[in-house]
């Protein structure tokens, strides 16, 4: 229910949007935990189940056949149905989803229980993109897309040497165990402390005009009754037709395919290509996810600053991401060297590139059209985690084929140069899409009023 405050100007701004960026980044840490826990069971996985590398590479990748089919109907149902209560579902069922892993005894059991994950897992980014659209004015919104950001990879360099350790010490069903219970009861928490501005009793009015000024989308809602409300679907094609829309689908698949392979296959590599022990693995594995939650802060706070310094929109959105994609090809250096620490120390660097890379997000919140929030940032979500399916299966047919990890370093390689030209040459002038009620291209206007030009 809305408030009734005191005028904005008799008042400290209250700092509300600092804990709702503190829910969503908790809930990414957890989210992202429970996508890489199977990555540190696998070495113990494939052999109780008998698994080679390509049956390996598709279960790594059956999260993601559902995860991006559910992404475009899950960021329409956020903006239909609202943040708290979609968002407080999908953690519990996912949650409840990991536990349950923890008693699979077959290949197609587990199968099955990572597509479910996938689609419970969908709402996710779109939410979290929703959150920082509507609670944080534009120039703070590269800062606060990185803090949600950093979840993919804080979680897991805290966390992955405390699962191996649980592995190593019970088993690898107690991994999903421990995860699944840490997000069921993060989902209370959630239920209980998130609240869009216009519902929330705790924000003050000072703190609504400076995100409502600064560019935030309070209000987003449509008037109509949300059951009354059909799939956009022309809207959904005419953003598909859209450069911008184009240009970072393809972008975000490039970056995320580095992601994924540090999601997925690098504890493997580790132990398998390096040679190292499990708990050795799990203790190396957390240094790359180090260096890249440090280079999503870099990436954010890189483009804010451009911001505040008067460079254009789409400059300052654009130069950290390409910047990041062009560093990602150094992980291909590790076939020259076989010192451990060298490997370690080229793969953070590497990965550290990814996490600058990953600024993208705040390029979505720029241009998605008013009242498509979720929806524009779930159709992004879809194309970019496509690449959760091909990557995971592409690397498990290379090491079938040629028994090591070279080639597959280089095709990651080559995704990221694409990413680079899509950005550098495709996506233009930034600018926030208009869409008529036909889901036609209307009139843009300018991301940032009076300073948007062509990058």
């Amino acid at each position: 229910m809305s408030v009734s405050l005191p005028p904005a100007s008799s008042q400290r701004p209250s700092r509300v949007r600092y804990w709702m960026l503190f829910l969503v980044f908790v809930g990414t840490v957890i989210n992202y935990v429970d996508r890489a826990n199977l990555s540190v069971a696998a070495p113990m996985l494939k052999q109780e189940f008998g698994l080679g590398p390509v049956e390996l590479g598709f279960i790594f990748s059956a999260y993601a056949w559902t995860y991006v089919i559910a992404n475009i109907p899950g960021g329409w149902v956020i903006d239909r149905f609202g943040t708290r209560a979609i968002y407080g579902v999908a953690i519990l069922s996912w949650s409840v989803l990991t536990f349950m892993q923890g008693f699979t005894s077959r290949f197609a059991t587990l199968f099955g229980m990572r597509l479910g994950v996938g689609v419970a897992e969908a709402p996710t980014f779109p939410v979290n993109n929703r959150v920082v659209s509507i609670w944080f004015a534009q120039r703070e919104r590269g800062v606060a897309t990185s803090v949600y950001l950093v979840g993919q990879y804080i979680g897991m360099a805290a966390l992955t040497p405390v699962l191996f350790w649980i592995a190593h010490t019970w088993g690898w069903r107690e991994i999903f165990y421990a995860t699944g219970l840490l997000g069921i009861v993060w989902a209370g928490v959630w239920f209980v402390g998130y609240r869009d501005p216009d519902k929330c009793s705790w924000v003050n009015a000072a703190e609504l005009e400076h995100i409502r000024s600064g560019g935030a989308l309070v209000e987003v809602k449509s008037t109509e009754p949300a059951t009354a409300q059909k799939f956009p679907w022309r809207k959904l094609l005419a953003l598909f037709r859209n450069r911008q829309i184009i240009a970072i689908c393809v972008g975000k698949f490039a970056s995320l395919s580095s992601l994924y392979f540090f999601l997925t296959w690098f504890p493997t590599y580790l132990i398998t290509e390096r040679h190292m022990t499990v708990l050795k693995a799990g203790g190396m594995t957390s240094v790359p996810f180090v260096a890249a939650s440090i280079g999503v802060v870099c990436g954010g706070l890189l483009s804010d600053w451009l911001l505040r310094r008067g460079v254009a929109v789409g400059t300052a959105r654009k130069t950290p991401i390409v910047t990041g994609l062009l560093l990602v090809p150094t992980m291909s250096l590790t076939v020259l060297t076989d010192a451990n620490w060298l490997v370690i120390a080229i793969m953070s660097f590497a990965f550290f590139a990814q996490g600058v890379a990953s600024a993208s997000w705040s390029l979505v919140a720029d241009i998605a059209p008013k009242g498509m929030v979720g929806i524009t940032g779930g159709a992004v979500n879809f194309a970019g985690n496509l690449s959760g399916i091909i990557t995971p299966i592409a690397i498990g047919f290379i090491v079938k084929a040629t028994g090591s990890f070279g080639w597959a370093l280089g095709l990651i390689s080559i995704f990221a140069i694409a990413g680079v030209l899509c950005y550098l040459l495709l996506l233009g002038e930034v600018k926030r899409i208009e869409l008529d009620d036909d889901g036609d291209d209307g009139k843009e206007s300018a991301a940032v009023t009076g300073k948007a030009r062509t990058a």
